[in-house]
This record gives C-alpha cells, structure tokens and sequence, in this order.
C-alpha cells in the first residue's frame, strides 16, 4: 500500500484480534496504536505483539471518543466490521479526522452496506424480506441469543459523514470479494454479482508535517497519545 511506504504513524479504530496492526507494521507503519473496547482482544493483541517484537501499542478506550491527542496519526485506519458498532457516526467521523496530521489519511476497509440484506443461500442470491437497506439499525441472528444490534447506513449516509468532518474524498470502490468468510458457507452472494465490501479513502487538508527531535528523527512513542 503507498500510504505505508513513508513510514506512518497509524492509528487503527476498533482494531479486535490485532492481527491487521502486525501486517500495517510489515507493510512499513513506523508504529501503531490500536484501539479497542474489549480488554480481553487488546490484551490478547499485545500479548503477540510482543512475541513478534512488532511495534503496536493497545489502548481499551471506546470509539468515538479515543484518549489520544489530536494530529497524532499519518494514517487512520478501521473497517472488517468496525462500523456497524458505532451509533453516532458523526461523531466517528469527527473523532477521526481529529487524530490525523494535516496530510493525513483516512483509509476504510469495510463491509458493503448491502450486505445485511444478503441471504446465505448457495443456490443463487436472494434478498432476506426481513430487512431493508434505509433501515436504522437490524439485529444480527447469527450470534447466539440473537443479541447483536448492528447499526445500519447507506454508502451515502458514510461518505457523507467523511465529507463532514472536514476530509477531502479521493477514493470510494465497491468490490464483490466480502472482507469475511465465514467457515463452511459458501453463499451466492459472494460469488461476483453483488457488491460486498468497499474501500474508502480521505485526505485530511494541509502539508503534511511530521513532528521531530532536536536531532531530526521522529519522537518517541510516549508523544503520541495522552493514553497510558
């Protein structure tokens, strides 16, 4: 990806199991601090960051709303089923925006809003009849109990909030490949006829400035965040 080949500072919102915070680092990200509500996937997350000697730092803090200072990051990043967690996307967005350099990026990487609507039959695609795509918000059956509300938006009602927040739109696609297979299903929805996932990306304005030393080099990562 060219956004990590200058070596960014990332901050990646909702970042679960980790395990896209050690291929950001791979890819050239400098340092990341990812962010997450659950204490047991951030733990989880730091615990094989240490042992790969990767350079991610995990913070159990709510989004929006994220203890880190403002300007702090080259590059944020969220998706793989990050959004559909977050009621005031505005606020999201906002919160976002605040964390990146002048320059910065914004990169999503998420489920296509089409996708609840989605049957998991493998015969042909189908439209569930329980759900529609304005929607507020639908609950998600295939966790246990039935128990998860996920928040609904149209690829608008996204892009809109971006747009908002004060960042500069470069890139939206809309791609057929879903970001998540789940074991032993093979649906029709997945197969090339219906978007799936898509790809968002948003420039923060102004030159990019990259805060340094006396010496000229990047400040040590005890700068970078308010958070302990």
């Amino acid at each position: 990806m060219p956004l990590l080949q200058s070596a960014p500072r990332v901050v990646h919102l909702q970042s679960g199991h980790g395990l896209d915070d050690i291929a950001l680092a791979a890819a050239g990200a400098v340092h990341v601090i990812s962010i997450d509500f659950s204490e047991v996937a951030a733990t989880a997350a730091q615990q094989r960051a240490r042992e790969l000697a990767a350079p991610c730092r995990y913070v159990i803090a709510e989004v929006p709303a994220v203890p880190l200072r403002s300007n702090c990051a080259d590059l944020v990043y969220t998706g793989k089923g990050a959004l559909i967690w977050i009621r005031d996307l505005t606020a999201w967005a906002a919160d976002a925006a605040r964390l990146l350099r002048p320059g910065g990026h914004l990169f999503i990487y998420e489920g296509h809003p089409m996708v609840p609507l989605w049957t998991w039959d493998e015969d042909r695609p189908r439209i569930r009849p329980d759900r529609g795509y304005f929607e507020r918000w639908h609950e998600n059956d295939t966790y246990p109990a039935r128990g998860a509300r996920e928040w609904q938006r149209t690829l608008g009602q996204i892009i809109d909030a971006v747009i908002s927040a004060g960042l500069q739109l470069l890139h939206v696609g809309e791609h057929a490949e879903p970001f998540w297979w789940p074991d032993g299903i093979d649906a029709a929805a997945w197969h090339g006829r219906l978007p799936n996932s898509f790809t968002l990306l948003a420039r923060l304005p102004g030159d990019p400035v990259h805060a340094t030393t006396g010496t000229g080099r990047r400040p040590a990562a005890s700068h970078f965040s308010d958070a302990s």
